[in-house]
């Protein structure tokens, strides 16, 4: 578990140093000094995606785990994990969103 949380602090480490980068380069390139966001709005929907992977992932192996230790309460559970599930997109989406409204 603890290489796994390492492999997923790279990565964001890693896209945080490549975005800080191109909004150097482009400020560097005689950009008139002003970020652009539009050039970073990719990453943010790609790190969007990826946690909402991640919780998706955890909701549904917490769900079930939940109904082998109780099946009585495995349709409770599942209403649940769909609510829970439907929030966790909604999130990824309101990024997806943001990127054409900017864009």
């Amino acid at each position: 578990m603890i290489r796994f949380k390492l492999f997923v602090m790279s990565a964001l480490l890693t896209l945080l140093v490549v975005s800080t980068a191109m909004a150097q380069t482009g400020t560097a390139a005689g950009g008139g000094g002003s970020l652009d966001l539009r050039k970073l709005m990719p990453f943010a929907v790609g790190i969007a995606a990826f946690g909402g992977a991640l919780g998706d992932g955890r909701a549904i192996a917490g769900a079930c785990e939940g109904t082998a230790r109780n099946p009585g309460a495995g349709g409770r559970i599942f209403t649940m994990l769909l609510l829970g599930l439907a929030l966790i997109e909604t999130l990824v989406l309101f990024t997806f969103l943001t990127l054409f409204l900017v864009g």
